[in-house]
């Protein structure tokens, strides 16, 4: 009780639980704050799936939440959450029950050594014995709670910033009995954890010579986007980097990072957050002669794929000290409208629109006979367009159409994410993405937590989509698998199925491998209905095999989470 009391103090908001005898009275305990509303709790069967909405539910409102395993496996299986959670900069707090002292090393069932299970992921481990007798000291559990919160945050109750934010572990061992009847529970004293800012900003100069380029990778915010303005510079942002927005953004980067007279006169870089959804940006990164800046993210590594970055902890841009005068600004202003109009160019050369043919085209001289016949003529091509089957490059296209800032794009890792930062202009929406170590695991389960997070603090929070292939949604469907009597958040679950992992097929060993072995081991084909397993969990299910049925579906009201199912060809 004095744990889970001191721990809502210090701010924490929501708690993650799944079954088990050695956690028991902290779950009891946890049923008791929910009961009186000071903590809002969620339980999952599988402890994986309960990482990731933990994962989500902190990735969205920027607090720590907690997630309670029992012994033994049950806490190896939050491993791959706590890694996302390292690598992308998210404040977690593991909770994990253990046996005490005495039943270690000596075989007893369920006991592993807990302690340190996550390596280096988790930076910040307590081993909390359990009493043997007497009265519980409630300032010490106070003062570890307050730590706990505190480092998950990235800071120091005792001292100023010094790490990075991410997941910490409380390894609390319990004694038989291990709860009782007495469920009273500690007054509430709100204290949250404040964390100072660190760190003095590096100073960054408008050079005369405009050759900068900021990157923004995932997780960037929009600072990266103030920068790009104010350096004069182009902005490439990837898609999950909350920075892909403003009059400097190039969406069509790829295309101009290969090109030699966009790419080839970068001569500094500034990149923020994490970029992972192109080889262009390494490859630029470790070119010899150019200058690279790496403002560090909330993450515990730095993107630094040459070795050889300035890395800092923030950034101000100032003039030079030799002072720019309207030359030098016609000239900033020339390199990035160069990028900002190319790269418009590219983007709607590969539209998936109706272009309007030669026959569309009318002389001056026709009157009411050409408009007519132009307007049936376009109203034809609209109705075949709606009518045909949905690509990958309409599927994110739509998805970004209907997604405004009140809403939340959730973007799995997969072939889909890739798609969309290739095609979509800028646009102010949060999007969110497992970018810390881009794997397919949880994605379900993390895009529940931030819709649950998004419409409980903001009652006009709209829905929240995720955007997945096949592959990524059966990898985590016990995740569709909700608390009983929780709240069901308005979810939709966009599946792109094309029957398998189509990302493989761009390998380059694809090329010269065996198909029937790369259809074995690597598209790993499935005949999963989806619809079925939907019904089994409960969820709406919904087919959209043309672009007017997806469009209906992704504007529709649901009563609780859906799956709208997208067949893809391969």
């Amino acid at each position: 009780m004095s744990l889970l009391a001191s721990l809502a103090d210090a701010g924490v908001r929501d708690l993650v639980l799944s079954p088990g005898s050695r956690s028991q009275a902290l779950a009891l305990a946890a049923a008791e704050f929910e009961a009186a509303g000071r903590l809002s709790v969620h339980v999952r069967i599988d402890e994986r799936s309960g990482g990731f909405l933990a994962l989500g539910l902190a990735a969205e409102s920027g607090v720590p939440s907690v997630v309670i395993t029992t012994s033994g496996t049950a806490v190896a299986n939050l491993h791959p959450a706590v890694l996302e959670a390292h690598h992308s900069g998210v404040p977690l707090i593991v909770l994990s029950a253990d046996r005490p002292l005495e039943m270690r090393g000596i075989g007893s069932n369920q006991t592993t050594v807990q302690p340190g299970i996550f390596a280096r992921a988790v930076g910040w481990v307590r081993d909390v014995e359990a009493p043997r007798s007497g009265p519980v000291d409630h300032e010490a559990v106070r003062a570890l709670a307050r730590d706990a919160v505190g480092e998950a945050l990235g800071g120091d109750s005792h001292g100023p910033l010094r790490r990075s934010r991410g997941p910490v572990q409380l390894n609390v061992a319990f004694r038989e009995p291990l709860s009782s009847g007495d469920q009273i529970l500690p007054a509430a004293r709100p204290e949250p954890v404040e964390i100072p800012l660190g760190g003095v900003p590096t100073i960054l100069e408008v050079d005369l010579e405009p050759a900068t380029l900021v990157v923004a990778g995932h997780a960037s915010g929009p600072h990266a986007e103030a920068v790009a303005r104010a350096l004069g510079a182009p902005l490439v942002a990837e898609v999950s980097s909350g920075a892909r927005f403003g009059p400097h953004l190039v969406s069509s980067y790829r295309a101009l990072l290969d090109d030699a007279d966009f790419g080839g006169r970068v001569r500094r870089v500034v990149v923020f957050g994490h970029p992972t959804l192109s080889r262009q940006i390494p490859s630029l990164l470790t070119r010899e002669g150019v200058e690279v800046v790496v403002v560090r993210a909330a993450g515990a590594e730095a993107y630094d794929p040459g070795r050889s970055a300035r890395v800092v902890e923030a950034v101000e841009v100032t003039r030079a000290s030799t002072g720019s005068g309207p030359s030098e600004d016609a000239a900033h202003r020339a390199w990035v409208g160069r990028w900002v109009h190319t790269s418009r160019r590219l983007l709607e050369a590969g539209t998936d629109a109706v272009q309007p043919g030669p026959e569309d085209e009318t002389d001056a001289g026709a009157t009411d006979r050409s408009e007519v016949a132009a307007q049936a003529e376009f109203l034809r091509r609209e109705v075949q367009l709606l009518r045909r089957p949905v690509t990958r490059r309409a599927l994110a296209e739509a998805l970004w159409r209907v997604s405004w800032p009140h809403d939340r794009l959730v973007l799995g890792a997969s072939r889909l994410i890739r798609e969309v930062d290739e095609i979509v202009p800028g646009k102010k929406i949060l999007v969110h993405a497992n970018r810390g170590l881009a794997g397919i695991d949880g994605t379900i389960a993390t895009a529940t937590g931030i819709a649950i997070a998004s419409q409980r603090d903001d009652p006009a929070a709209g829905t929240t989509r995720v955007l997945v292939g096949d592959l990524t949604m059966l990898h985590d469907v016990g995740s569709m698998l909700l608390g009983l009597g929780e709240t069901r958040p308005r979810l939709q679950l966009v599946v792109g199925n094309d029957g398998g992992g189509t990302i493989f097929d761009g390998l380059e060993v694809a090329a010269t491998a065996s198909p029937e072995a790369m259809t074995r081991v690597q598209f790993t084909p499935h005949e999963v209905d989806l619809s079925a397993l939907a019904r089994a969990y409960g969820w709406q299910h919904v087919e959209a095999a043309t672009r007017s049925e997806l469009d209906q579906a992704l504007v529709a009201r649901y009563d609780g989470p859906v799956l709208i199912e997208v067949p893809l060809t391969r």
